[in-house]
């Protein structure tokens, strides 16, 4: 693919107006651009434009390189003390029959359940209750580390940690710096949802802000520690608000340097209370993840979670400046699929996943959550009679 032809073609092209000219000359010189210039992308920038731009962008800094990892998921539980609108996943502890809520041996029977897989990262995250906190997620991390010092802990949203913290009347930085020595390697990016409080008050108006979530990120990465960051898009949301979440997004990164991915989270509408809101197409989806490469100039990497947005729209984000497309799962997970996405049993292997990269000229690379490579697959050849594999959780009562 030659991005720089088609970029100077574009800014060739006599019908492109002044405005969006500027904005692709920026982006041709390495520019930032503006806030103003973030939601005119939003408002005038056609999807192929953004495709240019983006990919652009994309393949200056990776090539055709493409990133996932090897993890499972464990989610303690599914009951919040918190009613954010738009969840499909969570129940209130009133309605406790409906939910789960394991312990902590039934978590570690989780991770020995992929002793003998090469997996390298397990991503903990679920509901907020009581129970859960700062003793047992300590100990927690320290019992994993234990057992397997090589698996990566990304583990807990600051809305969990700002409950945790709050309850045990800590500051962010103390409370940040025990769970890194407890074993905590790096923080997931939820939780983030749409930092304007016009729009978090209408749909998340009970947990931490979203100064609060930048806060807690921040003093992650004073540690020297790295994290992701994610946005909830698709909803009640205008375009000024995406743009202003990630204009906060940009500016903690030019001082802290810790983001190394952002994950635009499409909202589902299944099952939750705001399922009166249509969903955005796959072409908002695209637009989105192009806009987002675009303006943040200082992330290194745009993720798409194949699970919830399906593995064909996740090929295709590839050529609209996504170079990560998350990890195996082996169906670990439930958020996405009780939300409505087209995963219902999100589940990969090793070679769906190369596979999935190649069919559309891409470059597998298997990487660790900091994005160390493990394993160039751009001419492996799987054996013939190798068969994906499948890994059941244990079934907990």
């Amino acid at each position: 693919m030659n991005t720089e032809l088609n970029l100077n073609l574009l800014l060739l092209d006599k019908n492109l107006s002044a405005e969006l000219r500027t904005i692709a000359e920026k982006v041709k010189l390495n520019k930032r651009i503006s806030f103003e210039e973030g939601i005119l992308l939003y408002e005038k920038g056609e999807l192929g434009y953004l495709g240019v731009l983006a990919n652009y962008i994309r393949e200056k800094r990776h090539g055709d390189k493409t990133y996932f990892n090897r993890n499972f998921h464990i989610e303690p539980t599914n009951l919040c003390i918190y009613d954010c609108k738009f969840c499909s996943y969570s129940v209130l502890i009133k309605e406790r029959s409906q939910g789960w809520e394991y312990t902590m041996e039934e978590m570690m029977e989780i991770v020995r359940k992929y002793d003998s897989e090469p997996v390298t990262e397990v991503h903990l995250v679920g509901g907020v209750l009581p129970q859960y906190d700062l003793k047992f997620y300590s100990e927690l991390f320290t019992a994993i580390h234990k057992h397997r010092p090589e698996l990566h802990v990304k583990a807990l949203t600051p809305v969990e940690y700002h409950y945790i913290f709050k309850k045990a009347k800590i500051d962010y930085a103390s409370g940040m710096k025990l769970m890194k020595e407890a074993g905590l390697d790096s923080i997931p990016g939820g939780g983030a949802e749409i930092f304007h409080p016009e729009i978090r008050e209408q749909i998340a108006k009970d947990k931490c802000t979203g100064e609060q979530w930048l806060q807690i990120h921040e003093e992650w990465h004073k540690l020297g520690m790295r994290s992701n960051a994610t946005m909830l898009y698709g909803h009640i949301e205008e375009f000024k608000h995406r743009v202003d979440h990630l204009e906060h997004l940009r500016s903690l990164q030019d001082r802290s340097g810790g983001f190394q991915t952002f994950i635009p989270l499409k909202f589902r509408n299944q099952d939750n209370q705001m399922s009166h809101v249509p969903e955005v197409s796959v072409i908002e989806d695209l637009r989105n993840y192009a806009v987002s490469r675009i303006y943040l100039d200082n992330f290194d990497h745009i993720k798409a979670y194949w699970a919830m947005i399906s593995r064909s729209t996740a090929q295709l984000s590839l050529n609209f400046g996504v170079d990560d497309i998350d990890g195996t799962l082996d169906d670990t997970t439930k958020i996405y699929s009780m939300a409505g996405a087209e995963e219902q049993n999100p589940a990969m292997s090793t070679q769906e996943l190369v596979e999935l990269i190649k069919q559309v000229g891409r470059h597998p690379i298997e990487r660790d959550t900091l994005y160390n490579m493990i394993t160039d697959y751009k001419d492996h050849q799987f054996p013939e009679d190798e068969k994906p594999k499948f890994y059941k959780l244990p079934v907990l009562n």
